[in-house]
């Protein structure tokens, strides 16, 4: 046992290390020391109150038990994969973040609150609350709920565009319904796609997620919410490493327009486009690395007007680098057609 406690020493230093050198790159400080070490407790005392445990009763859809995803590809959803076709209801639990204090706003996934009757949320101080669905969005895999609750704590959003490839995070949730839990992990790639459609560029990240954690948020080590957590790969409904989240900055843009109309009211470019691979590259002669390129431009659309022509490459939108044909989509599907509504 004495010999264990200078090799410990070794890999906390070499721990703290790392995190020192991370916060050269990213800008993300280092964890707090106390008198027994590094520590998340002091971060994790501040999110957690921000994290609420959802449970939703409902009627199950007709063609519930049917699942068309991608085999390994688990959302994590509040209603259970297998139930009968024949129950008349199910009930479920899942996670969410209070991001407005004061209007009682709760964050979380579209696939926890959906098909959902009532909806029963459980503060981290164990109060209980029967909330409202303000709005949701099935491509962005993202609602909004709210509670009549004084005394709220609400957790502030990080920039997700500012994430790079191991970084520290932290994910907390209630997996399992077993209670609010937190895991530690590193952002493992960025930009990831489930292959399910929708508004995706998710974060990947190897902290522990399971059944349960959807709708929790995904924080950095300064307890900023940088994602929330929505999906993960695995057997059976476990953990083995490879989770995503949705970016914060996505999130904030849904949750605004959630907030002020019930519903995304999505901006509509007018263009088929495809990826600039290396071939179409050469073919076009540039020395453009990556975009996305106009394969057509529908007629009467906002391209056409704007004079976006087939063969053009799109590099960004609005300063944001567009890095493929799904980074396009996105930014233009996450944008609003009228004045963004503002947060309110």
């Amino acid at each position: 046992m004495r010999q264990i406690q200078p090799f410990l020493g070794i890999v906390t230093a070499l721990f703290l290390f790392a995190l020192s050198a991370s916060s050269a790159y990213s800008g993300t400080s280092v964890l707090p020391v106390s008198d027994r070490g590094a520590t998340l407790a002091p971060i994790l005392a501040r999110a957690i109150p921000a994290v609420v445990s959802i449970m939703v009763h409902g009627q199950a859809p007709a063609d519930e038990g049917t699942d068309t995803r991608a085999p390994l590809l688990d959302q994590m959803e509040a209603t259970p994969r297998n139930s009968p076709r024949s129950r008349p209801g199910f009930q479920g639990a899942g996670s969410g973040v209070i991001v407005d204090a004061d209007r009682g706003y709760i964050l979380t996934n579209n696939h926890v609150v959906a098909n959902s009757d009532r909806i029963a949320v459980t503060l981290n101080d164990g109060r209980n609350f029967e909330a409202q669905l303000v709005g949701s969005d099935e491509e962005t895999d993202l609602a909004i709920i709210r509670i009549k609750a004084d005394r709220l704590t609400a957790l502030p959003f990080g920039d997700s565009a500012r994430l790079q490839v191991g970084d520290y995070v932290v994910a907390i949730g209630n997996p399992f319904g077993i209670g609010e839990t937190a895991t530690m992990g590193i952002v493992s790639a960025l930009g990831r796609s489930t292959g399910e459609g929708g508004y995706e560029e998710l974060i990947q990240t190897d902290a522990s997620i399971n059944p349960g954690n959807s709708g929790g948020p995904l924080i950095d080590i300064r307890g900023r919410m940088v994602g929330i957590n929505s999906a993960i790969i695995g057997v059976n409904g476990g953990n083995v490493g490879v989770g995503f989240a949705i970016p914060s900055d996505t999130a904030k843009r849904i949750m605004e327009q959630l907030i002020a109309y019930g519903e995304v009211r999505r901006a509509r470019l007018g263009v088929v486009i495809q990826d600039l691979t290396a071939d179409l590259g050469k073919a076009f002669r540039t020395e453009i690395a990556s975009g996305a390129v106009v394969d057509q431009v529908l007629a009467g659309s906002t391209a056409e007007t704007a004079g976006v022509h087939v063969g053009d490459i799109v590099t960004a939108v609005n300063g944001i680098r567009i890095a493929d044909a799904a980074a396009l989509k996105k930014a233009i599907g996450t944008m609003s057609p009228v004045p963004e509504p503002g947060f309110r």
